[in-house]
């Protein structure tokens, strides 16, 4: 019983020890380590077996692996509090539309009902922009800016603002300008999937082209499809420069955004969708919402422009 206990415990301290240190070797790993969530659950298993053989060492060792698991996923399911602020109120909604299959009066439909001030899109398609345009999209959304199949829809006045290479990357970059006249940089997001080959090379650089939060002449927001996880040290990374990512700000951080759609229904859901704040913009609420014939949850985010932000 012994052996086959350390044999069943070793590859989630593998695991562990890999997140714990932020170290991914291969870009398979990248893709794996995207469901930390579900090794963490997981490494209860040789826990009981442990405890139920009455193996000292073994429990010890288990309660170890088992609490770095638990160290990096269970920050993100607890709320850090709405903060008490005044200011701008702004709302972000967010989704990956799947090559422009979303019917274009579904996603007007979500519009309707949760009325954001700016909508990011990606994967979306000129023929999915000429049907929003018949449906009137235009009309609760006015100022447009569109690079690569990644789009922003917007109630304020937009302008175009931090700038990517058109040739590579699926991000756009704008400035938005509030009622009370103050500005926030609003950038859309569209990353490489961790793929094989060159595409694992496209991922990583595709989150590192990102605008870090500081320094900055307005507060920042980023959203999309980031094809990453918290899980993943390149998104950290980013995170560190002074974001917040408004999930895990709100205990949402375990709310699954992708994959879902028949073809997927046994790979493990993970969050790769987000909406990251600078520190002079306040979070107070996240949610998730399904639309139809897409993979993806598109999220609403509350947001606040802190004032002399």
């Amino acid at each position: 019983m012994t052996p086959a206990l350390w044999a069943l415990l070793s590859p989630f301290a593998g695991w562990a020890v890999l997140r714990v240190t932020g170290w991914e070797p291969k870009f398979r790993w990248s893709q794996l380590v995207s469901f930390t969530p579900y090794a963490a659950a997981g490494s209860l298993v040789p826990l009981a077996f442990a405890l139920a053989v009455r193996n000292r060492p073994a429990t010890l060792a288990a309660l170890v692996v088992g609490g770095m698991l638990a160290s990096v996923v269970l920050p993100r399911a607890v709320p850090q509090g709405v903060p008490e602020t005044d200011g701008q109120p702004l709302r972000v909604m967010t989704a990956n539309v799947l090559r422009g299959s979303v019917p274009a009066e579904a996603l007007i439909g979500a519009v309707e009902r949760n009325r954001p001030d700016v909508l990011t899109l990606q994967e979306f398609t000129p023929y999915l922009a000429a049907r929003l345009e018949e449906a009137g999209l235009g009309t609760l959304l006015p100022y447009h800016l569109e690079q690569l199949g990644t789009a922003i829809y917007s109630r304020l006045p937009l302008r175009p603002g931090i700038g990517f290479d058109a040739d590579q990357w699926q991000h756009v970059g704008g400035v938005l300008t509030l009622p009370d006249g103050s500005e926030v940089d609003i950038v859309g997001v569209h990353a490489c999937a961790p793929s094989a080959g060159w595409l694992a090379g496209c991922w990583a650089q595709s989150i590192q082209v990102l605008p870090p939060a500081r320094p900055a002449k307005r507060p920042r927001v980023l959203a999309g499809d980031f094809n990453s996880t918290l899980d993943h040290a390149v998104l950290r990374e980013l995170i560190a420069t002074g974001y917040q990512d408004a999930a895990s700000v709100t205990g949402k951080g375990l709310a699954m955004t992708w994959p879902y759609n028949g073809r997927s229904v046994l790979i493990p859901k993970v969050a790769i969708d987000h909406v990251l704040a600078s520190e002079g913009v306040a979070v107070r609420a996240f949610e998730t919402l399904a639309l139809p014939r897409t993979d993806h949850r598109a999220t609403v985010t509350d947001l606040v422009l802190r004032r002399g932000a």
